[in-house]
């Protein structure tokens, strides 16, 4: 299913998001926040590893997570290296079998992996979003949900650049292709509609990086709706262009930093397959609209016999829309 239009009910065009950028204002200094310290999950009877952190959601919450399941690199790895797709990818399905996310907003899926990711949540989910080179072609920063709860309204995909109809395109410093999925939801069991957002920030270019934040919070403010980003944003929680552009100056509330309960330690959210790092930077967010109420947030050191599914670790939230 492929709706493309460049004026669609989510009530913002590509290119009007970019024009209302304008309206935003400008950045502002960095801002250096810092999250509350955490604390390990304390859960009565949970088997760590073997339980979910939150699991499928009840109620009026959704559950929404971000995950950068790590491209597909097999030809340059070899059995047993941290980073061969062959091994992750039963790890990858696995646990997200195990934690069933409402909405979940995946970076750095290819094709050939989009169905370890299909075969973890179960054959109730549906996917929004198609390659970043066209079709089926690169990397996917694709949305899966719950089509049991969650029906899918529109959905849309444009480029992080100055033409984004435009497949491919890159014009802001970034030599990567960068794009956003976007999917607009009515929530069955309360009846609200709200937007998902997910996208994958570029990891060279700061100016691609502010940019595409200014763009995704202008598209937000102009739907008028409750909303959910995900992203791997290449950037500091806290003390980052695009963390003010979307927080601080920008008025989304960061999961994380807001949630009632933290079910994790505060740990860095790309350990590469080594050791989580204490108070590292959070690169892999999860943000809502202000007004949301965040009842439980983790970063999601899962590993199964001491293996990672990928090189970023997963970021969860429990939220209730406003």
């Amino acid at each position: 299913m492929d709706h493309r239009s460049s004026d669609t009910p989510a009530g913002i065009s590509r290119r009007s998001a970019l024009t209302a950028v304008g309206t935003l204002g400008a950045l502002g200094a960095a801002g250096a926040l810092s999250a509350p310290a955490a604390s390990a999950a304390t859960a009565t009877g949970r088997r760590p590893g073997k339980d979910p952190l939150i699991g499928a959601a009840k109620g009026s919450t959704i559950h929404a997570m971000s995950f950068n399941i790590r491209l597909d690199r097999e030809d340059a790895t070899q059995p047993g290296e941290p980073d061969h797709w062959p091994d992750r990818r039963p790890l990858v399905t696995a646990f997200l079998a195990l934690e069933q996310p409402t909405i979940l907003g995946v970076q750095e899926a290819e094709f050939q992996q989009l169905v370890a990711v299909e075969e973890g949540l179960g054959r109730h989910y549906r996917m929004a979003g198609y390659g970043r080179d066209g079709g089926a072609g690169g990397e996917y920063s694709a949305i899966f949900y719950d089509a049991r709860r969650l029906t899918l309204l529109w959905w849309d995909q444009y480029w992080l650049s100055d033409t984004p109809d435009v497949i491919g395109s890159a014009t802001w410093g970034n030599s990567v292709t960068r794009i956003v999925t976007w999917a607009r939801f009515r929530d069955e069991r309360t009846g609200r509609e709200f937007l998902h957002v997910n996208s994958h920030f570029d990891h060279q270019s700061e100016n691609a990086r502010v940019r595409s934040a200014q763009v995704v919070r202008a598209q937000i403010a102009a739907a008028g709706l409750p909303a959910v980003f995900t992203a791997d944003a290449n950037a500091a929680a806290g003390a980052s262009g695009p963390y003010d552009a979307l927080v601080t100056d920008g008025g989304l509330l960061d999961t994380w930093r807001d949630a009632d309960r933290k079910l994790t330690p505060d740990v860095g959210t790309f350990p590469n397959y080594g050791a989580p790092v204490p108070g590292g930077n959070r690169i892999d967010w999860v943000l809502a609209t202000p007004g949301t109420e965040v009842l439980a947030a983790t970063i999601n050191t899962w590993t199964r016999d001491g293996r990672y599914p990928s090189d970023h670790v997963p970021v969860q939230a429990l939220v209730r829309l406003a």
